[in-house]
């Protein structure tokens, strides 16, 4: 895209923080902002009306994830580029957002000039991950974690330890025995599971756990 304007549309539930990434963008020569968001179903409306170029997308959006969002926008729309910018830098959510279509990702307190860059390669076509992001896309491939995939990788490793146990049939109070946990973080954990894997209830979510593997004794 060498030579033309670049639109951007920014997502994020903390409005200083969308402002902010606003007022830098307007800024920068050769891009323009033509939307914000502050959830994904805002996201998602501004991807249909603007389809800019490039969608900034933070992964905590309140109801329904970033990576909900970015997986359904890029569905939708192929050629939007999303560019994760966010505060979650653990393994999880990082290789969600990938596999949801992301082109990349950047930590929250990445330099103007970074997310300058990474605005313009991404709408480029390319992928581009921050410094700590790709040495750990690298070791991660390189099969530091291990072989084999974890199902659900939108999942905490705690989430999907919980998700494991209801998937056996198991209640909240035994799980919270289980892992030594009290039966209250134990709800939050599952509440944060149907969140995620966008279902309505626990017995949807034991489906979807089976389907995947989990709930075996």
């Amino acid at each position: 895209m060498t030579g033309e304007t670049i639109r951007v549309a920014v997502v994020d539930d903390h409005p200083v923080f969308r402002l902010g990434m606003s007022a830098l963008l307007a800024s920068t020569a050769g891009l323009e902002v033509v939307g914000e968001a502050a959830d994904a179903d805002a996201a998602l409306r501004v991807a249909d009306q603007h389809r800019p170029d490039v969608i900034i997308m933070d992964l905590h959006l309140g109801g329904r994830s970033g990576v909900a969002a970015t997986r359904e926008i890029v569905a939708r729309h192929p050629a939007v580029g999303v560019l994760v910018v966010t505060m979650l830098d653990d393994d999880d959510w990082v290789f969600a957002a990938l596999r949801a279509g992301a082109r990349g990702y950047l930590l929250k307190g990445a330099a103007p000039a970074e997310v300058e860059r990474a605005v313009r390669a991404v709408a480029n076509g390319e992928v581009l991950l921050g410094p700590v992001i790709a040495s750990r896309a690298v070791s991660y491939l390189s099969g530091a974690r291990g072989a084999g995939s974890a199902p659900f990788p939108e999942l905490t490793e705690r989430e999907r330890e919980v998700l494991d146990l209801v998937a056996q049939g198991l209640s909240n109070v035994v799980i919270a025995r289980r892992l030594t946990l009290s039966p209250k973080t134990v709800r939050n954990h599952l509440s944060n599971v149907l969140t995620k894997l966008q279902v309505a209830d626990r017995a949807q979510a034991i489906v979807r756990a089976r389907e995947a593997g989990l709930g075996q004794p």
